[in-house]
């Protein structure tokens, strides 16, 4: 096959023209097309994120634990969803952090942008800025509410949600406290900054998280088998979380 032999600068030209969603096709096309989009930084892939990303998050540190173009593209593709998220938060120009407008008696929340029903997944997700008295990280399903009134545990509050307070370090599904966690005692609490991991295994139905590179242990057990979409609720007027999509999680 002829193709089989273009080289690289051809091949270059050629995939730069090319949508990121039909690039998996082209890979399946022959070895050699494998091999070269197998490349997660070559020139096409540093095209395609020049392309979608703003400049402010590749100049960044938002993207530092995310190391390929490829890589980064994938994490702009699973950020903040703009049109699923609270009317008093908003995306900002990044495309990985969310704003929370300073309104009074409101607790909002936001989900990403696609929901993981299969496979093992994780992301980072930080506060930038003050938690105030509840600031919840975990999963919600579709129906889950992305806003109501008071300062409440939005995340968690039904059964379509199950978040971590990073406040007082509770676990919430159903309105309930299901205990602290971590299961330690006196447990450090969140500082402003830190980035935790969640870890969200579709295959074993668990929701675990990792801080400081430190696992910290099964959060949830018995999720449901229906998309579960990387979500957050805030309350603090001004504050921003940033979240980024890091792929499989790696074991050990």
């Amino acid at each position: 096959m002829a193709a089989a032999k273009l080289p690289p600068q051809v091949l270059e030209a050629l995939f730069s023209y090319i949508d990121i969603s039909d690039l998996r096709n082209c890979a399946l096309v022959c070895k050699n097309w494998y091999r070269y989009l197998n490349d997660e930084n070559n020139d096409v892939w540093r095209f395609n994120c020049v392309r979608k990303l703003a400049e402010e998050a590749l100049k960044s540190d938002v993207l530092k634990n995310v190391p390929t173009y490829k890589a980064k593209l994938r994490a702009f593709y699973h950020a903040w969803n703009p049109s699923d998220c609270s009317r008093n938060m908003y995306v900002k120009q990044n495309g990985f952090t969310v704003h929370r407008n300073p309104v009074a008696q409101s607790t909002d929340g936001s989900r990403g942008k696609i929901g993981f029903r299969a496979g093992r997944h994780c992301w980072e997700i930080w506060w930038e800025g003050p938690l105030g008295t509840v600031a919840v990280i975990g999963l919600a399903t579709k129906n889950a509410p992305i806003q109501c009134q008071g300062y409440v545990s939005l995340l968690g509050s039904d059964d379509q949600s199950w978040g971590w307070n990073l406040v007082d370090n509770h676990l919430i599904h159903n309105g309930d406290n299901q205990g602290n966690y971590p299961t330690l005692n006196n447990a450090p609490k969140y500082q402003v900054g830190e980035r935790i991991r969640v870890i969200l295994d579709c295959d074993d139905n668990t929701l675990a998280f990792e801080k400081n590179y430190e696992f910290l242990g099964v959060a949830f057990r018995g999720l449901p088998d229906t998309p579960l979409y990387p979500s957050v609720s805030a309350v603090y007027g001004n504050t921003e979380v940033s979240m980024v999509y890091l792929g499989p999680p790696l074991d050990g």
